[in-house]
Order: structure tokens, then C-alpha cells, then sequence
């Protein structure tokens, strides 16, 4: 395809103006990452998210694959003398793989076939001969091929319908056609295997079901996909296949007065049902599992992106607890900077449960620290936990308040290379209980420190195409902390690796570096960083914060690019680098005109617009915009609740189906996309986001299955009596 083509085709799929698409891929290929694109090239990009760029850049790529297939693909048919212009135009046109593979499927080198076998025989000709459609008797012309391989006329009118039926499986009008109707019409069906094997009926739902394949939802597919896989279920796709063979009767049979027409018409039959029909199921289970694995992956990164979010709870003691039975609830008490203070566990549950010497070791805690906030792991013996601490709160002077936090993948942190290193001198799980009191201090710079996977915020993520899942995830902790920013002087190598350009042992020099030397006091320190190159430094500088620095510039979100500038709006208002961020710098700044300060400095009102805004607010976190935990200070038991109890209750996951709350009992209650708001909701996402603090009120309970039902919609008691 020409150039302006492709810009004009990813233009028109993403809903942006060719140009973006082309400066987007110039920026990309002078080694700009995404982050540094999306943030300090507004001007060139018109303000392109990291999303869209990513979009942008992914499909450039797919482009550039099919581009190669299409060449490739022409070089193969041209060497075997059959490439025609009609069939060079057809590729080149092609916009899809799929289409460029149809379109060579009938010259492509096969293994050893029924239709191989007959043509060494020498049937081809009379396979010709038959969809001629010759009014002759088709045994006499047969019996002309009878020889020495070919024992008798009706071998050799097997071995030439052999022929035919990979014709018609191979030709690529006909089989998109057949593609189609089978996507309208065709339907999935599973049926139970081993019921046995299903304990807990999972799948239970699918013991006998049938639905089109146009409507089934993606978080059923991946469902029935992995009853199938457990062997459990048998899965098929149920064809309209009347339809098929008189659609391909239409094509081949333009008459019934041939004697060569009943051959065909049981070629057609065994075309479609031998070759035709496996493999369009097999295409269509395939897509079905991109979409479904597509729209997981795009749940899990939406969740982890709103957990990476969180805000952070600056400033605060806290006491993790790390709750367990048989080993007891390890405590780690963090200071106001993350700082490890104590360590130490407790038993206040059985087997062992020592629960007075529990609340004395947890009193004295409470009576040597100022603890602000007790974390609590939202694992085992989590609710358990909640009801020990609510109630030894109440044996204390502590004005401290508890909070359940999500665990995941703490464990996982546990055990790694990286705690290790950064508390060689602790058990596996004693980091837990740390981990989990730093990610309420600061959720982004602990989780960074957790392969994203291990963070189970979305459904059915093992059951994806792992490399797609961690490429996903990865681009979502990517933008997560270049959104955020990085201060050079407190942040691991684990987070600092997730700034644009830096790589893993880049971020390992600089934090090698620090530790020799001392804090940073100017980002220009950091060109002396081993393998950190001019490159590199443009990319990175930006999103990388000096706290007090000798430049106040350095401790904002502005690059060093555009300081000059920075310098000049200053002026315009008599004021200097040490007053930004102070009330007198917002006020002068405010009354500043954009458009003004644009035509003065010969520079795009978007860049003006982020100086500005970085120079009046300079310690800004995105992350203060989204709603900080639910603090809580006493316990809440299944048994208290009642149908139409109002409560409130943080978003733990969403999935295609709903919502999952916290509402402080042991099991979170989910909220059916049904009941999430009045009116059709396309899904649950665009209703409510993880960590979310929602007005729930409770629907249905079923105490003995443990679930809750809950609903966000207000005046519904009466549908539940």
C-alpha cells in the first residue's frame, strides 16, 4: 500500500486526521517512547493519550507484517509460473492477513492429500473434465484413465472428485462467502463429557447449551473455552448446512442435465463437510478467543491502571498485618517515609489462638508508634483479622482506623529477588505484612515491584495468551508512573525501570549511583549515569522529580526543553523559580492570557497551557482525583445484613458481568451489570472503576452458597420481598 493510504486507513479505524497518524509514526521512529510522545509532543501530536498512540503504532506494525506476507506471498506464486495480474491486483488490495491467506491457500505447498494422491495418478484432467459439466456418461470417460495405479472407472472418479473438493475448499470467493454465513447463522453448542470431573458444577451452566455465534458474550467463551480444555465439556459449532451446500450448488452446478452433476453434488457434500467446514470452525473458535482474550486483558489492564491509581496516603504511620491461621498475623509497622520500624507476629486465631497475648503485643504497638492506619491483606483469615483489630481498638487510646487492602500478588513479591534484596534478613512472610502496609502508603511504588500478572484484578487471565496479557500490563505500569512521575532521590529500580527510555540496568545505576554519592540536587547529575546517553536523558528527564532542588524547575513536570520558556512566563509577572507553586505564583499566573503568551513566545498554546499549569502547581498527582479508601474503625458479620440495607463499599474487580464490593463482610458482594444504574449499560466499566467508593444496597443473600447480591440501584427492595 502507498503511505497515504496506510496513514489514511489507521486514520480512519482510529477516528483521528491522517496527519496525527504520520507524525505519531515519525516520532516513533526516531526513538521517541510513548510516554515522552504523549506528554512533551502535544503540539506535533494534537494531544494524542498514550492509548492512542499505542493504537497507533500497533497497527502501523500489523500493516508493515501484512505488507511483508503480501510480498512474500506474490514471490511464492510467481515461482511457480502462476501468478496472474488479476490475482497480483487481489493481494496488493488485500487488507487483512486473512484475505491475503485465501487468496494464496490454492497455491500453497500441501503435505500429502486425497487430491495430492489423485493428481499423481494423473486424474487432473478428468476432474476438469467433470466440472465441465460434459453431457457424456461419466464411467466411459472415466475408464479412459484406467492404468496401472488406477484400477478401475470408479477409483478414478473418486480420485478426480478428490481433485475437485480441495478446488472448492481452496477458492477464496466461495470461502469467504461460506465464512460469512456460518458467522450469522452458525451457532456454539456444548455439551457435558465428564460431570464428575465438575465438583463444584462450574460449569454447570453449559451442560446443555446452545447460542448464535454472533451474540455469545466474551467472558462465556473463555468459560466454555476452559470447560473444554479440563475436558468437561464438549464444544461445536453448529452449521446452517442446507444453506451452505445449495450456495455452493448455485456456484458449481449451473446445470442439472449433466450426468457429471451427481458427482459434483456429492463433491460438494464431501468438500464442506471434509475440509470446509473443520476449518472454518476452527477460524471462528479462534477469533471468538482473540475477542474474548481481547476484551480480558483490556479488563485486567483497565483494573490495574485503577489500583496502580490509587492515591497514595502521604505522610501516614502504618501498621501492616499480614493475617494467616496456623502461622499467625504477621505486623510491620512503616514510618511516614516507608521506613521499616518493627516486625512481629501474633496468633490471635486457632489452631494456636493466643488471642490476650495477640492484643498485648498489638496494644504496645499501638502505644509505641503513632500509627495512623492499620492495613489489612484481604486474604485468609482477613474477616477474622478485621474483627480482632476492631475490637482491640476499642481497648486502646489510638485514634488509629483500619482498612482492608488488596493483597494480591504480595506474596508473589515476597518471594522475589527484589525483596530480597530489600530485606535480606526477614521471612517470606514478614515482606508480606511490609508490602502490604507501603501499597496503602503508596499503591504505585510497591506494585511496580509485582510482575502485573500476579495482580489478580481481572477474570479469567490465565486462560489468555500470556504475551499479549504481559504486554498489556506492561504498557499499563509504563503510563501509570510517567502519568504519575518518579522522585529520583526515594524510588527503587523497580519503579524507576517503568520511566520512558530507562532501561533495568540504567535504573540500577541510578539508584548505585545515589547510594554512593548521595541524594541528586540537579537532574544534570544524571547525564554522569553509566549508559544513560543523550537519548535516553531526553526521553526520561521529564518524568523524573528533584524534591528540593537547586533549580525548583527540576521538582516539576516541565522538561528542561522548555525551561527557557518557563523563565520567560515568570518574568512576564516579576517572579522568580523559587516562588513556584506558591499562592502569590497562581494568582499572577492565572491572570496571564495563553493565546498571548503563545504569540510572544512562538510556541503552540498546548505547551503554555502544561507550563502554566506545572509552574502554579508544581506537586500536582493525578492521583489525588481519585477517591482515597474507605476507612473504617468496627466490623461488619454476614448475619448483620438485611435486604435493602444501604451501605457503602469500595470496588474490589470488575468483569464483563458486573462488580465485585467490599461491603466488610467476609465475601464481597457482586452488583449484576443489571443493577449497576438505571437504563442499558454497555458494560460495567463505564459505570464504576476498581477502588471506587459506591452507595450499595443489598439485594439477595444466600448464606449458604456465601453470596451476596447487591444492587446500586435505589427503590428496589420491592422486587426483592
Amino acid at each position: 500500500m502507498e503511505q497515504q493510504q496506510v496513514l489514511k486507513m489507521i486514520a480512519t479505524e482510529l477516528a483521528i486526521r491522517p496527519n496525527q497518524v504520520k507524525q505519531v509514526i515519525e516520532l516513533l521512529d526516531e526513538g521517541n517512547t510513548v510516554p515522552f510522545i504523549a506528554r512533551y509532543r502535544k503540539e506535533v501530536t494534537g494531544s494524542l493519550d498514550e492509548v492512542q498512540i499505542k493504537d497507533i503504532e500497533d497497527r502501523h506494525h500489523y500493516i508493515q507484517q501484512l505488507e511483508q506476507r503480501k510480498t512474500e506471498v506474490i514471490r511464492l506464486i510467481d515461482e511457480q509460473e502462476k501468478l496472474t495480474e488479476d490475482l497480483q491486483k487481489a493481494i496488493m488490495a488485500a487488507t487483512v492477513l486473512k484475505k491475503v491467506e485465501d487468496l494464496y491457500r490454492p497455491y500453497k505447498q500441501k503435505r500429502k492429500t486425497k487430491a495430492t494422491v489423485a493428481k499423481a495418478k494423473g486424474l487432473e484432467p478428468l476432474a476438469d473434465w467433470l466440472t465441465a459439466l460434459h453431457k457424456d456418461d461419466p464411467l466411459a470417460e472415466a475408464q479412459k484413465y484406467v492404468s496401472g495405479e488406477v484400477t478401475g472407472a470408479e477409483e478414478a472418479l473418486q480420485g478426480a472428485s478428490d481433485i475437485i473438493a480441495e478446488r472448492y475448499a481452496d477458492e477464496p470467493t466461495m470461502r469467504d462467502q461460506i465464512r460469512k454465513i456460518t458467522w450469522q447463522q452458525a451457532k456454539i453448542t456444548t455439551v457435558v463429557k465428564k460431570q464428575q470431573d465438575d465438583e463444584k458444577s462450574v460449569f454447570e451452566m453449559y451442560y446443555d447449551y446452545e447460542e448464535p455465534v454472533l451474540k455469545i458474550v466474551p467472558h462465556r467463551i473463555l468459560a466454555i473455552n476452559r470447560g473444554e480444555k479440563e475436558d468437561i465439556l464438549k464444544v461445536t459449532i453448529t452449521t446452517p448446512v442446507d444453506r451452505i451446500h445449495q450456495v455452493m450448488r448455485q456456484k458449481w452446478i449451473v446445470t442439472s442435465q449433466s450426468p457429471s452433476a451427481s458427482y459434483l453434488e456429492s463433491t460438494i457434500i464431501d468438500s464442506y463437510k471434509r475440509l470446509i467446514e473443520p476449518s472454518i470452525e476452527r477460524e471462528i473458535r479462534g477469533e471468538l478467543t482473540e475477542k474474548a482474550e481481547n476484551q480480558a486483558i483490556h479488563i485486567f489492564s483497565e483494573n490495574l491502571k485503577n489500583l496502580l491509581l490509587q492515591p497514595p496516603l502521604k505522610g501516614k504511620y502504618v501498621l501492616g498485618l499480614d493475617p494467616a491461621y496456623r502461622t499467625g498475623c504477621k505486623l510491620a509497622v512503616v514510618d511516614d517515609t516507608g521506613k521499616l520500624l518493627e516486625i512481629s507476629v501474633i496468633y490471635p486465631h486457632p489452631p494456636k489462638a493466643k488471642l490476650e497475648a495477640a492484643k498485648e503485643v498489638f496494644l504496645k504497638i499501638l502505644q509505641d508508634y503513632p500509627i495512623d492506619i492499620i492495613a489489612i491483606g484481604n486474604g485468609t483469615a482477613s474477616r477474622e483479622s478485621e474483627t480482632f483489630v476492631a475490637e482491640t481498638l476499642k481497648d486502646s487510646a489510638s485514634k488509629a482506623a483500619y482498612v482492608i487492602v488488596n493483597e494480591a500478588g504480595a506474596s508473589v513479591y515476597s518471594a522475589s529477588e527484589v525483596a530480597r534484596d530489600e530485606f535480606p534478613d526477614l521471612q517470606v512472610e514478614q515482606r508480606s505484612a511490609v508490602s502490604i502496609a507501603r501499597r496503602l502508603q503508596d499503591p504505585l511504588a510497591e506494585l511496580v515491584k509485582i510482575e502485573p500478572k500476579a495482580v489478580g484484578v481481572g477474570q479469567y487471565q490465565h486462560d489468555v495468551t500470556q504475551k499479549k496479557l504481559i504486554a498489556s500490563l506492561d504498557f499499563v505500569v509504563e503510563t501509570a508512573v510517567n502519568q504519575v512521575g518518579v522522585d529520583v532521590n526515594t524510588a527503587s529500580s523497580s519503579l524507576l525501570q517503568h520511566v520512558s527510555g530507562l532501561s533495568k540496568t540504567v535504573a540500577e545505576n541510578i539508584v548505585n549511583l545515589r547510594s554512593e554519592n548521595g541524594r541528586f540536587t540537579a537532574r544534570t547529575q544524571l547525564k554522569k549515569i553509566p549508559r544513560l546517553g543523550a537519548k535516553t536523558y531526553e526521553q526520561a528527564i521529564g518524568f523524573l522529580r528533584i524534591t528540593n532542588a537547586k533549580n525548583p524547575l527540576d521538582g516539576t513536570g516541565i522538561h528542561p526543553e522548555s525551561y527557557t520558556l518557563a523563565k520567560n512566563i515568570l518574568q512576564q509577572v516579576s517572579l522568580k523559580t523559587a516562588d513556584i507553586g506558591t499562592k502569590k505564583a497562581e494568582e499572577a499566573l492565572a491572570s496571564l492570557t495563553i493565546a498571548e503568551l503563545a504569540a510572544d513566545n512562538a510556541v503552540g498554546e498546548i505547551t503554555i497551557k502544561d507550563v502554566l499549569d506545572m509552574l502554579m502547581k508544581p506537586m500536582r498527582d493525578p492521583r489525588d482525583a481519585f477517591p482515597q479508601p474507605l476507612l473504617k474503625k468496627d466490623v461488619l458479620k454476614m448475619e448483620d445484613l438485611q435486604i435493602g440495607m444501604e451501605l457503602q463499599g469500595t470496588v474490589r474487580n470488575v468483569v464483563d458481568f458486573g462488580a465485585f464490593v467490599d461491603i466488610g463482610v467476609k465475601q464481597d458482594g457482586l452488583v449484576h451489570i443489571s443493577k449497576l444504574k438505571k437504563g442499558f449499560v454497555k458494560h460495567p466499566l463505564d459505570v464504576v472503576a476498581l477502588g471506587d467508593i459506591v452507595t450499595v444496597w443489598v439485594d439477595q443473600i444466600d448464606a449458604q452458597k456465601g453470596r451476596i447480591a447487591l444492587t446500586m440501584l435505589e427503590k428496589t427492595t420491592e422486587s426483592t420481598k
